[in-house]
């Protein structure tokens, strides 16, 4: 049966066919969404709550733990962390993959409102839930500035005309206000003032209370009309709570300013945030977990000219960093990258064939393969990002050789005489199932990607899938379209020189076998198959010592694995980088301020920046006052000098030059594990049921780490040497005038909370009632003497007559991993060490410190991700291995002659290692898929041979000895073609220098390495070891008759 035969037959079908799969692969291709990587995160939500004045030891457990509590039961519940600081509670839920956003969402707001009667009943806001990953940068990042109107009128026009508008937006997750200047009401009294009028701060926030007031009033309705009931019940105006009447004294009345100073401020006065070195307000806008990063950015940037038409002329908004540039640029290079290996693929082509209508066809069939995969690729939901194009520019090589394998065969038909027709038909019908056999074999390779678990699973799915359908459709159009395009364009090989195309045997056979020369075709091919054949002669006259190298092979690529450095996935340059600065940690915010804006003035004069936001004090995504935030928007790649991590040490060098405050950089990678952002790049945690025993072990740890060479910037967000003013109360001097624990506690809140008493309604927005003492009487612990406290029968108590002030060191921030104590250590790898060596060293370093038992340790995120592909690496390889012996055993119903074909991949293995070694890369992910394509790619050099041998065994009863020479001498051109071909389709990736190149070059390394060194040695080493095969086979088979 020959299925290429209705299609030779029928060339207007066969054309529109394929026209069909053409126009059905473009329309797919315009309709395929662009990003960076496939859509891999985990479904994360965020669970934020604030509480102006709160301790972290009272957001730990009356906020923090009510709510794990409630979040812990949730099914599905992968990882849960928590960071409970000063007025600011963030827990982080990561859900298993499996499990969809939607349904989390579900279940958090489920168990939201299960905890809320557990919650402080004075909390300003209920806990706010969104879905998106803390340690995800923002897509794009806004700034608003202006030089006349006020931050607090600013961010009033950005929250109310901005930010709500972009939330609305299909794929934001969150729109977070860095720097939030929310207009207030503030009212700083005088405590001192107070004393002497006889009333207390507490008396001045029930007076506030009381006086500002906005309820349902009900209605009038009488026989003829009807009316709404209102009233100036509200107070909405600064004059308004200035003139509030307090009390009255001997026919006078007390007013609010009598004793305070009342003016328009700022809601959080201690949170700032700059664009480059001007305050402003930042809008940081991020993701839904699952989202499409360029479509997300693409619907923000077409809604920004209405939203600068809604500001006031006087107000400017500024693009100042978009995380899709670098990914469109990157998307753009491998798209090159992949027409450059068309075109290298198609000139190779062209000098082995030297006929033009030989290479029309190949050069017809790759691009209709490619292209018919963007049609699959967009019913199966996958998006045109890196590794799929990288997929689609390896498949180059790959669909090429189908192709080849055709024409090759045709050729030799119409070099014996028959005409284009019939040549077409015979040679059709003979290699079909070869094709088959081909294609089968190869998909097969790629079965063990698909069973891939967690991230990396879904990460590398879509390449697998994308590079299965190429190979697929190139199989179908080089069993329809190449045969048909062979019976009308080939010509007679002898005048066009086909007999070139194929190495054919109607001309190779008639060659002597024993010395490999083809006399009738000089050039410069023909000595390179006859010094090709006076090499193989010799190697099969010295089998054993040819048998000892393709063991010692083996034993090398073992050795090299050992040795060679392990990591997970290529750091990216995105262009981004993000910083998080720390000063001591008993700073002030003022202080704070003066040094995270003299850390960017020195950041700017790098002159690789090109842009910066930074922000400081404590809103969800900051958690402690003397940490702040920074990302940097660095130039093009084209326009700087160093890549972002040589960048970021340059940086750091400019930024040790700050007194007081320290940075650590990372680059922002387009790959998220991490569900929390880090001082730096990968993360260890520390977890201890005991808060003394883990702040007492944690800096050992971290001193430990910080001196091994592997690691820099070694950090911990361990922060226990805050400033704590303590309050000893005397609980008999509190019960002698009538002072209860709970008055204290509302005294003081009120007095150092910055505490929110009240709320104005207006029909766009809301805005808070602060209160508060004055600056002087909010400087040091010795202001708690100017406190009043009321006690029995009205009296005024003054609060250090029974309570006495201590200083001593307390958490800046509480950090649970699993409802326990946590701390996580994070670190930068040095430079020339890879990740596998870093986590070997952590690992020596916590033995070498005898860790108690109670502590648990582990990697998180990339780290983690890291260790769990080092266990699957090995596993995988085996399992295409042991697949390919399967699919191989099948087709040649033969146990022995699938180890023959599989006996060339050791030196493919040798050659991907050295060359990954050689050119300073690790062994990632990244590689190992390329050793995997390797098997697919070498075993068809031994398939080729391997064939040929059988058929000269079987028909022509040749002896193995002369079988595989022969088959070696007529299947080198195929097969230095095949190689060629799939080389140069790798060449692009191994030497592109563009954007995100970094991701590409260890695919193109282990490919160009393996397929060099393989080349050279299967050509010798295959017919060694078939004939070791065959003269085992026979030894055995005599033995079996003597028995």
């Amino acid at each position: 049966m020959n299925p290429s035969r209705l299609f030779i037959l029928r060339p207007v079908a066969t054309s529109l066919l394929m026209v069909a799969i053409l126009l059905a692969g473009l329309v797919g291709y315009r309709m395929l969404p662009l990003s960076a990587l496939p859509e891999v995160d985990y479904p994360t939500i965020q669970v934020t709550t604030l509480y102006p004045g709160a301790s972290p030891d009272v957001m730990a457990s009356s906020v923090t733990a009510p709510l794990e509590r409630q979040f812990g039961q949730m099914p599905g519940l992968k990882q849960m962390s928590s960071t409970s600081s000063g007025g600011a509670s963030v827990v982080t839920l990561q859900f298993d993959l499996a499990l969809a956003l939607d349904v989390a969402e579900q279940q958090v707001q489920a168990a939201i409102n299960a905890a809320m009667s557990m919650l402080p009943t004075d909390l300003p806001a209920p806990p706010i839930y969104s879905k998106v990953n803390p340690a995800d940068a923002p897509v794009i990042t806004l700034g608003i500035t202006s030089k006349t109107i006020p931050l607090t009128r600013l961010q009033d026009l950005v929250e109310t005309r901005i930010a709500q508008k972009i939330s609305q937006l299909a794929g934001v997750g969150l729109v977070s206000i860095s720097g939030g200047q929310r207009p207030a009401v503030r009212v700083r009294v005088d405590p001192l003032a107070l004393a002497a009028s006889g009333l207390s701060v507490e008396d001045v926030r029930s007076a506030i209370v009381a006086a500002n007031s906005n309820q349902a009033k009900g209605s009038f309705d009488g026989p003829q009309r009807a009316a709404t009931i209102d009233a100036n019940d509200q107070i909405r105006a600064v004059e308004g709570y200035r003139n509030l009447v307090l009390a009255n004294r001997q026919g006078a009345s007390l007013r609010l300013s009598d004793v305070a100073r009342v003016d328009e401020g700022a809601e959080n006065a201690q949170l700032a945030a700059w664009a480059n070195d001007e305050p402003a307000i930042v809008l940081n806008i991020q993701r839904q977990p699952g989202s499409n990063v360029i479509e997300v950015v693409d619907r923000i940037q077409a809604l920004l000219p209405s939203l600068r038409a809604s500001l006031p002329a006087a107000a400017t908004l500024h693009v100042l960093s978009d995380r899709t540039v670098t990914i469109r640029a990157s998307v753009r290079a491998v798209q090159f990258e992949l027409m450059l290996a068309i075109a290298l693929v198609v000139m190779v082509i062209f000098l082995f064939l030297r006929s033009v209508p030989a290479t029309i066809i190949p050069a017809v069939a790759v691009p209709l393969s490619l292209v018919g995969t963007f049609g699959v690729m967009y019913l199966a939901g996958f998006s045109l990002n890196n590794l799929t194009l990288m997929a689609l520019t390896i498949a180059t090589g790959f669909v090429v050789d189908d192709a080849i394998v055709m024409i090759e065969n045709v050729a030799r038909f119409r070099e014996e005489g028959e005409t284009p027709l019939e040549a077409a038909l015979k040679g059709s019908k003979q290699i079909a199932f070869t094709i088959v056999s081909l294609t089968v074999s190869l998909i097969a390779v790629l079965i063990p990607l698909l069973f891939m678990r967690e991230v990396v699973g879904r990460l590398f799915r879509e390449f697998a899938i994308t590079l299965a359908v190429a190979i697929l459709i190139s199989a179908v159009v080089s069993l329809t379209l190449t045969p048909m395009m062979c019976a009308r364009l080939l010509r007679d090989g002898r005048r066009s020189g086909e007999g070139e195309a194929a190495g054919d045997a109607a001309h190779e056979r008639s060659a002597p076998p024993d010395d490999g020369s083809t006399p009738h075709r000089p050039g410069w091919f023909d000595r390179l198959v006859a010094g090709y054949g006076r090499w193989l002669s010799w190697v099969l006259d010295h089998q054993p010592a040819t048998l000892l190298v393709a063991a010692a092979t083996l034993v090398l690529t073992v050795l090299l694995y050992l040795v060679v450095p392990k990591g997970f996935f290529p750091v990216q340059d995105t262009g981004l980088l993000q910083g998080i600065s720390e000063a001591r940690q008993s700073i002030s915010f003022a202080a704070m301020a003066e040094r995270q804006r003299e850390l960017a003035r020195a950041i700017l004069q790098d002159p690789a920046v090109q842009s910066l936001t930074s922000f400081i004090g404590v809103d969800g995504a900051n958690p402690t006052l003397n940490t702040g935030r920074m990302l940097i928007d660095l130039k093009p790649l084209a326009e700087r000098d160093l890549d972002a991590v040589g960048v970021i040490r340059r940086m750091q060098q400019r930024a040790a030059e700050v007194p007081g405050i320290t940075l650590y950089l990372q680059p922002v990678q387009d790959l998220t594990i991490e569900d929390r952002l880090a001082r730096t790049q990968y993360q260890f945690t520390v977890e201890e049921p005991d808060p003394q025993r883990l702040a007492l072990w944690v800096p050992r740890l971290v001193e430990r780490m910080r001196a091994l060479p592997q690691l820099a910037d070694v950090a911990s967000d361990l922060q226990d040497s805050g400033l704590q003013a303590y309050l000893e109360i005397d609980r008999d001097a509190a019960a002698r005038t009538g002072v209860s624990m709970t008055a204290i506690d509302q005294a003081l809140y009120t007095a150092f909370g910055q505490r929110q008493v009240s709320t104005i309604f207006t029909q766009a927005n809301q805005y808070r009632v602060v209160l508060e003492v004055e600056p002087q009487y909010a400087s040091s612990p010795e202001s708690i003497a100017a406190i009043r406290v009321t006690g029995r029968d009205g009296a005024l108590v003054p609060l250090s007559s029974i309570a006495r002030v201590v200083e001593r060191p307390a958490m800046l921030a509480i950090h649970h991993l699993g409802q326990f104590p946590s701390a996580t250590i994070s670190f930068n790898l040095a430079p020339g060490f890879s990740l596998g060596e870093a986590v070997e060293a952590v690992h020596a370093a916590e033995r070498e410190l005898g860790l108690p038992a109670s502590l648990q340790t582990g990697f998180q995120g990339a780290a983690l991700a890291f260790q769990a592909s080092l266990d699957s690496t090995v596993l995988l390889i085996l399992a295409a291995l042991v697949t390919m012996y399967i699919v191989l055993g099948v087709l040649y119903e033969s146990y022995v002659h699938p180890i023959t074909i599989l006996s060339t991949l050791p030196s493919a293995g040798v050659g991907a290692l050295l060359a990954l070694m050689l050119s300073g890369s690790d062994l990632g992910i990244v590689a190992v898929i390329g050793i995997v394509l390797l098997i697919g790619i070498v075993k068809k050099n031994a398939i080729l041979m391997i064939d040929f041998a059988l058929d000269a065994e079987r028909i022509e009863g040749k002896p193995p000895r002369e079988a595989i020479y022969q088959a070696a001498l007529l299947r080198f051109r195929p097969i230095l073609m095949t190689t060629m071909a799939a080389l140069l389709s790798a060449l692009p990736l191994m030497l592109g220098t563009g954007v995100g190149s970094e991701l590409r070059h260890p695919l193109g390394v282990t490919m160009v390495g393996g397929l060099l060194l393989s080349q050279v040695l299967t050509l010798f080493t295959t017919p060694v070891v078939y004939l070791a095969f065959d003269r085992s086979a026979r030894w055995l088979a005599r033995r079996g008759r003597a028995a």
